[in-house]
Parts: structure tokens; C-alpha cells; sequence
């Protein structure tokens, strides 16, 4: 049997996973509701917002270190086994917040799951590094990074419709099942890589490995890869940690605080947050995909991928930037603000859909999960640092924040030109 297009169902299979990611991490926050709210998490095991942001944080540290370690798990393992521990482990452990009876049980299950949903990342950067061909890497990148925004949206109405139907452990149960019957359509489909897959057409399997980089073409399932260490030693390899460090922050202040802020400034509730929050993450799945294309139309047209990757992500960091100052001095009702973030998060996804594939675009096989991953830690501690300086800072105002992230645009973007002078293979 042949499969025209598989490469599709792939990247299909890993969108699902990015959806049903976000759906797990969203949950919580969802039915946390308050120590006054009847069958809430909150009201249930008897927690304050205290303990919320001790486990938010333990998320998020169990998160960053996820990042680095899956990074090494994947480029060891591979994709498709890779894939199975990762899901498995966080399907497993969202189920299993169904079963917690205190504070320990949600951080440990919190961790748990903070560590093996990281691999999601890496893994999708390895996976689509070796199913597309370079031009096309970055419109893969962006229908996996669109998943995430349409789990933004899909979320809160799916966990509140579980939630007032069954309650919160139940809803836990559903969720965390997602994952673990993900795995078996994954296992189906993803036989092996584009070389040896047995469904590939033959002109699919050319497509793919003529549009590879020589050092793609050349990697082997039993070479090993570079210690974290010998990838540094490239000067290259740095513009993605230092350009992430200054950009993830971006993503999470709005995903993280985007409600404080409307709850603090405009004095919603609920209900109204719940009706413009999602706003914002339709024009972040509309850049994922729109900077995706742009890029390859770009790397078509020029046959280089350096200026398809930084055009693309210049493009996007100055749509961000000016979003971000928009935010300052337009952003005085509701309607605006959700309408400028709408704007701020389609430049941000614009752009790091191009910025995830530079590791793929530097190195091959063995290295592209490591430095992915390398990367992806980095930025998730630059996000905790700044978790713990907004809530300071926005006692007074949210401006100061906004310049912060503001200024972050051209210096992540900044590092990428100046690290990588050319972006291109450096093995």
C-alpha cells in the first residue's frame, strides 16, 4: 500500500498532539475556580491562590527542564518511540490528576506532566526535519505550532461543558484519555522515517530527500549525536537561545496574564473574559500558517533559505513591536486591546515558526531535538523570571511590562541576524 501525501498525515497526527497538549495544560486553570466555589478544584481539596502559583510555577520549572531532557530523549530514541513516551506520560499523568486528594498529589502530577508535555516541542521540530524538505519546513512548523492557538480556543467551553457536567476529576479522566488513544493511530501511520517507510511513494521519498540539506541525506540512525557543548561551540547554534530567551516571553505574558490583566483593568468577570480571551489565539493560528507559506514562497523564489527565515521573522518582530507599542498608547478599551494582542500573537507565531525551524536549518539528525530543546529551556526560565516580576510591577501599572516586551522584539530578533550570519547547514 501507498499513501500519496504522507508527510500530511504526519504533521496531522502531531497538530492533534499540540491541540490535545493544550487542552491538558489548560484544564486546571479552567475548573481551579476558588476556595467559595462549590466542586471546584479549589473548594474540593481545600487550596488557596497561594498553592495555585506554587503549582503554576512548578509547571513551569518540571516544563523547562522537559525541554532540554526530551530534546536528548527524541534525538536518542527517535521520533516515533520519542512520541509514544511523551504522550503516554502526559496523557497518564492528566489522568491521574483525577485521583489527588491534596496539594502534593496535584504538584507531583503537575510536574509530571509539565516534564513529558515539553517533548511535544522538539519532537515536532525533529519530526518535521526529517518528513519535509527545507522549503517546506516552516508551513510544517506553523500547522504544528497552529495546533497550540486552536487548543487555546477549543479549551475553555470543552473543559467548562465537561466540568459542569461530570466535574472536575471526570474531566480529568476524558482529557487525559486523548493522549493516550493518540498513540495508536501514531503507531499505525508512523512506521518508520520518509527513507524506509514502507506506505511512501517513491516520488513523495524523492521530494523529501532532494530537498534536504547533504548533512540531512547523510545522517544515520546509529551515528551519535553532539553533546550539548560541542553545539554551542557553533556560533550559530547561539542565535536560537538567545533569540528564544527574548521572544517566548511574548507568547506566555498574554497566555498567562491576559485574563489578570482583563480581570485588573477592565473589571471582568468570568463569564467575560471567557467571551474575549480566545480572540487573540485565531490570529495566532492565522500567522502560524500565513508565515509558514511566506517563508517558503521566499526560499522558492530566492533558492535561499537565509532570507526566507529572516525576512520572515523580521516581518513578524516588526508586526509584533508595533502591536506591543499599540498596546501602550491605543489599547484604552476592551475591544482594542483584545483586537491589538489579535495582532501582537498573528506576528509572534508570523515569526517563531521560523525561529523553531533554525535548529533543523543548522544541524541534522542526532542534534536538531538537543538544540531544540536547549532552546525551548531557556525561554520557558526566561518566562518564570518574568512570572515573578509582573505581578510586582503591575501593582503600579502593566506599562512597564509592555515596554519590556516591547524592547525584547529586536533583541531576539537582533541575536538571530547577528549569530547567524548565513542561515545554512554548518556540518
Amino acid at each position: 500500500m501507498k499513501v500519496k501525501g504522507l508527510r500530511w498525515f504526519i504533521i496531522g497526527l502531531i497538530f492533534l498532539a499540540s491541540v490535545i497538549n493544550y487542552i491538558d495544560r489548560s484544564a486546571l486553570a479552567v475548573m481551579w475556580g476558588n476556595e467559595n466555589l462549590p466542586g471546584s478544584i479549589s473548594y474540593d481539596l481545600g487550596l488557596t491562590k497561594e498553592h495555585y502559583s506554587y503549582i503554576l510555577n512548578i509547571f513551569m520549572v518540571a516544563y523547562a527542564l522537559g525541554q532540554l531532557f526530551s530534546g536528548k530523549l527524541f534525538d536518542k530514541v527517535g521520533t516515533r518511540i520519542g512520541y509514544v513516551i511523551s504522550i503516554g506520560v502526559w496523557g497518564l499523568s492528566s489522568f491521574l490528576h483525577s485521583t489527588v486528594r491534596g496539594f502534593l498529589g496535584l504538584a507531583f502530577f503537575r510536574s509530571t506532566l509539565g516534564l513529558s508535555e515539553a517533548g511535544n516541542w522538539p519532537g515536532g521540530v525533529k519530526s518535521n526535519a526529517e518528513w519535509f524538505p527545507i522549503k517546506e519546513r516552516a508551513i510544517a512548523q506553523g500547522l504544528f505550532n497552529a495546533g497550540a492557538s486552536i487548543g487555546s480556543v477549543i479549551a475553555p467551553p470543552f473543559i467548562a461543558m465537561l466540568f459542569v457536567a461530570y466535574g472536575w476529576r471526570t474531566t480529568f479522566m476524558v482529557v487525559g484519555s486523548f493522549g493516550i488513544v493518540w498513540i495508536l493511530p501514531w503507531l499505525l501511520i508512523n512506521k518508520a522515517g520518509p527513507k524506509k517507510h514502507p506506505w511512501i511513494t517513491p516520488e513523495e521519498q524523492e521530494f523529501i530527500l532532494d530537498g534536504q540539506s547533504q548533512a540531512d541525506r547523510d545522517a544515520e540512525d546509529n551515528v551519535k549525536g553532539l553533546t550539548l557543548t560541542q553545539i554551542l561551540s557553533h556560533r550559530e547554534a547561539w542565535s536560537i537561545v538567545v533569540g528564544r530567551f527574548f521572544l517566548e516571553p511574548i507568547w506566555w505574558l498574554f497566555v498567562g496574564w491576559m485574563p489578570i490583566y482583563l480581570f485588573d483593568v477592565y473589571g471582568f468577570d468570568v463569564k467575560e473574559v471567557g467571551m474575549f480571551a480566545w480572540v487573540p489565539y485565531v490570529g495566532a493560528a492565522i500567522g502560524s500558517i500565513v508565515g509558514g507559506y511566506v517563508s517558503g514562497q521566499i526560499i522558492s523564489k530566492t533558492n535561499s533559505i537565509d532570507k526566507g527565515r529572516k525576512y520572515t521573522i523580521l516581518i513578524g518582530g516588526i508586526i509584533m513591536f508595533l502591536g506591543l507599542v499599540a498596546t501602550i498608547f491605543f489599547g484604552n478599551t476592551p475591544e482594542r486591546f483584545v483586537g491589538i494582542v489579535f495582532i501582537v500573537l498573528f506576528g509572534f507565531q508570523f515569526a517563531i515558526g521560523n525561529v523553531q525551524t533554525l535548529p533543523s536549518d543548522l544541524f541534522s539528525g542526532k542534534n536538531v531535538g538537543s538544540l531544540a530543546g536547549l532552546g525551548g529551556m531557556v525561554g520557558v526560565f526566561s518566562v518564570i523570571i518574568m512570572n515573578f516580576i509582573v505581578p510586582i510591577v503591575a501593582k503600579v501599572s502593566y506599562t512597564p511590562v509592555f515596554i519590556a516586551i516591547a524592547l525584547f522584539v529586536p533583541l531576539g530578533i537582533g541575536a538571530i541576524y547577528f549569530f547567524a550570519k548565513e542561515i545554512k547547514s554548518v556540518e
